[in-house]
């Protein structure tokens, strides 16, 4: 059943559409401004409690918590978290280059912090495999392994010290460079970092930290090698001392793969079914730590163990401010790492859950964990791939989940620290490499990505060959230039199309893809689907020019044509005036109409702007040039479609100079309605439209 619209209205040119529909106070605008300026300036009881609520996010919804509904899902999810937090905080810690029991301060002090100030309710945070690895890099370049050091002497506590004051540092200023940001509200800047760029950064990152644990579960003391072609660098040395491969901490690593690739499958396979994941790492951790005591496994093997993992709440000690300088460029790349991975997971969390995330404010909750846990000793932090999708599937609801976490850690750090004296670290590596198992399966996604969109495929395959091939900072950088350079590409060759009309409608679409629009008679319509500035303003000329047929051979001969015919058109009227008669055909509005151009040349060019989506000051120059040369071939230039900037833009540059104000039309058909009126001089300015 088709049904018929009638519309019966004025022509509307835009200055016309202001008059009528326009606000009559200019003023506006800058006394809102002005309303919001003493708003923000503005003390009062209520505005402290509108920013505390704000700032502070516990303070608004704990209030509201549903204890009977919540409590539950968040305690069952909490405590699991926290026994994941254990194993992972250990292992993660080692990525650091710095010793376990670092690991677990900062998968404590951050998880607290967050609670208070976070605003994902789903968002685990604590130690993340990247990062992790990236500042380890860092740590590496500073304080480099000595192959020959007794791991008792004071030699070995003072090399302690030195590393995690590194660590430490490039946690404080990553805390003070994400505060700056919150302060600049500039949590818009993760954008930049795509989701085919996260997704191909992390994937490629966990080849990076697969490698880096290959010494460890061969039992092989070698120097881990950083900067570009770092990964090349450890997988030669690695074949190379194949040779002195330790037996014994292999047989553990195989033995330790067999039993949790299978288990977090299982995890993974029945997560709907299971209220909480088999704790397969922490009972991995303490089977291991019971047979490496009960059988002597590191004199009598020689394997690696954790060593002394001293009880108790960790002493505040200031991080290593000097080596800032050095740092800096590192710690730019693995803020914007952790806090592109933190908001990115905690967005996909909300929109699944129907919350909203703030990002300004996540930079806020980020740049206080970093900056406060920096003084206990901690590494960087930001939310994590695996315990987030667990405490999203383990029923938590709430940031109150992190106390439960939180206290788990507390547990350790008191009480059973010290236990795990003899868990070989080859465990630890396993569990590093088994945790990077979402990771690795991004490249399930490659097809449907390459289906969907070539150019973002593209992006994901430039980010991933660049982190593995060079490293991961310089990696990243490269992909989101790449990235950017894409964009830029696709608004400079942004396609410019001929509208046709749709037989009895308003409705104008690309004849290329409509065979059944028709082409106005004398009047060329023309689209343009990007912005026009200074990056494509030569493109978009050429491609004017070539559906117009404007070639500087035509603009000539028909500029000479018609200098020739006005010379005539004069001659005729001083001639006709001396007989007396004022002949004054061609001064009116329709004077081009009236002339001698065929019906099937171009008379008019109406540009449809409804696409462009800004104008710079050399595409408001092009257009006067083109709206110039138009003139001299004796073709009229309407604008449709303007939004206000692209407007105010054209106007301001002079454009209105060359170009009759009354030209510019609120709709394409307007303008085609006006047009077509001036061919016929109809009486009344109205239009129908049958749709």
């Amino acid at each position: 059943m088709s049904a018929s619209v009638a519309v019966y209205r004025n022509i509307y040119t835009e200055d016309r559409f202001k008059q009528t529909y326009g606000s009559d106070d200019d003023t506006g605008g800058s006394l809102r401004l002005r309303q919001k300026l003493a708003e923000r300036c503005r003390c009062s009881r209520r505005s402290c409690l509108h920013l505390l609520r704000e700032r502070v996010p516990i303070s608004s919804w704990l209030p509201r918590y549903r204890l009977k509904k919540w409590i539950l899902g968040d305690t069952v999810a909490g405590l699991t978290v926290g026994i994941l937090h254990i194993p992972q905080g250990m292992a993660f810690a080692l990525l650091t280059s710095v010793a376990p029991i670092f690991g677990l301060y900062t998968s404590f002090f951050p998880v607290v912090l967050y609670m208070f100030f976070g605003t994902g309710r789903h968002v685990s945070t604590g130690t993340f495999a990247v990062v992790s690895l990236m500042t380890g890099s860092v740590v590496e370049q500073l304080v480099p392994t000595p192959l020959e050091m007794n791991s008792s002497s004071s030699e070995a506590a003072d090399f302690e010290a030195q590393r995690i004051g590194v660590a430490s540092a490039v946690a404080l200023l990553s805390g003070i460079i994400m505060l700056c940001m919150f302060g600049l509200q500039l949590g818009f800047l993760s954008t930049y970092l795509s989701e085919p760029i996260v997704k191909a950064f992390t994937s490629a990152a966990a080849f990076h930290v697969t490698v880096s644990q290959l010494q460890s579960i061969l039992g092989l003391r070698l120097p881990r090698h950083t900067g570009t072609f770092s990964l090349f660098k450890t997988l030669a040395s690695v074949m190379e001392n194949l040779p002195h491969t330790n037996i014994a901490e292999l047989l553990i690593s195989l033995v330790c793969l067999a039993v949790l690739v299978p288990v977090k499958e299982i995890n993974m396979r029945y997560r709907h079914r299971l209220r909480t994941p088999i704790p397969v790492e922490i009972l991995t951790v303490i089977i291991a730590t019971g047979v490496a005591y009960a059988f002597s496994l590191d004199s009598t093997y020689s394997i690696e163990i954790v060593g002394h993992i001293p009880a108790g709440f960790p002493k505040p000690r200031m991080p290593a401010f000097h080596t800032f300088p050095d740092i800096a460029g590192d710690t730019i790349a693995i803020t914007f790492v952790g806090y592109a991975v933190s908001v990115s997971l905690a967005m996909i969390y909300a929109d699944k859950h129907g919350y909203s995330i703030h990002p300004n404010q996540e930079l806020l909750a980020h740049g206080i964990s970093n900056t406060v846990s920096s003084f206990f000793t901690c590494f960087p932090s930001s939310a994590t791939l695996a315990t987030t999708n667990i405490l999203e599937s383990a029923g938590g609801y709430t940031q109150l989940s992190g106390l439960f976490t939180s206290l788990v850690v507390l547990v350790v750090l008191l009480l059973i620290g010290p236990l795990f004296y003899f868990l070989p670290k080859a465990v630890l590596a396993c569990i590093n490499v088994t945790s990077l198992r979402q990771m690795f399966l991004q490249f399930q996604d490659l097809p449907e990505l390459w289906r969907i969109s070539k150019i973002d495929f593209m992006v994901w395959l430039v980010t991933w060959l660049s982190v593995v091939v060079l490293n991961v900072d310089l990696g990243l950088a490269i992909g989101v230039i790449f990235s950017m350079m894409t964009v830029i590409c696709r608004t400079q060759r942004a396609g410019c199309s001929v509208l046709g009309r749709a037989s009895n409608t308003e409705i104008y679409r690309p004849l290329e893809n409509h065979n059944k629009c028709y082409e106005v008679p004398g009047v060329k319509i023309l689209t343009y689907n990007g912005p026009i500035y200074y990056g494509n303003r030569s493109f978009f000329r050429e491609e004017m020019s070539r559906l117009l047929g404007l070639t500087p051979e035509k603009i000539r001969s028909r500029e000479k044509a018609r200098k020739a015919l006005e010379k005539r058109e004069r001659e005729a009227t001083v001639n006709t005036v001396e007989r007396g008669i004022a002949n004054t055909s061609f001064s009116s509005e329709n004077e081009f109409f009236k002339s001698e151009t065929s019906e099937s040349d171009v008379q008019v060019v109406l540009i449809d702007c409804s696409s462009v989506i800004f104008v710079d000051v050399a595409g408001a120059r092009l257009f006067t040039q083109m709206c110039t040369e138009c003139q001299k071939v004796g073709v009229h230039v309407y604008l449709a479609n303007c939004n206000e900037s692209v407007l105010k833009i054209l106007t301001s540059s002079g454009l209105m100079n060359y170009m009759n104000p009354q030209h510019i039309f609120v709709t394409v058909h307007d303008a085609v309605m006006y047009i077509q009126q001036q061919k016929e001089k109809p009486p009344e300015n109205t239009t129908t439209v049958w749709v």
